[in-house]
């Protein structure tokens, strides 16, 4: 699962910083803006794979369009992947039932049910809409 939000980035004579303002307390640090990106991708990762572990919703990305960045700062999407995480977890078995049409059709196409249902329960993990 993919996750996208947006980070103010700030510049100053310690290095550069970021935020995350729709995930408070969720910020890195480092001395170059690549090397803080890299550490923002990881915090997002941390940060929303602890609130989905702890059964908390995500919260929704605000559109990159109403955050404004102050004086020597600027706005960027960072982008993480906690399938990772997730497929690293115990697994345990569930018994399910689909109509025969779709079996047939999965049968057919190759595709990993369990794999389609992993996705689709953290695709509804997470709140749709942005703000």
């Amino acid at each position: 699962m993919k996750l996208i939000y947006p980070a103010v980035f700030h510049e100053d004579s310690d290095g550069v910083w970021v935020e995350f303002p729709d995930l408070k307390g969720c910020q890195s640090f480092g001395d170059t803006v690549e090397e803080v990106l890299d550490g923002a991708k990881e915090a997002l990762e941390a940060y929303c794979v602890t609130l989905l572990e702890e059964h908390h919703k995500l919260p929704s990305a605000s559109d990159i369009k109403t955050i404004k960045a102050g004086e020597n700062a600027f706005v960027s999407l960072v982008e993480a992947d906690i399938t990772t995480h997730f497929a690293k977890q115990k697994s345990v078995k569930k018994t399910l039932t689909i109509p025969a049409w779709m079996n047939e059709y999965a049968v057919e196409n190759n595709l990993n049910c369990s794999a389609i249902l992993q996705e689709g329960i953290l695709s509804k993990m997470k709140l749709g809409a942005r703000k």
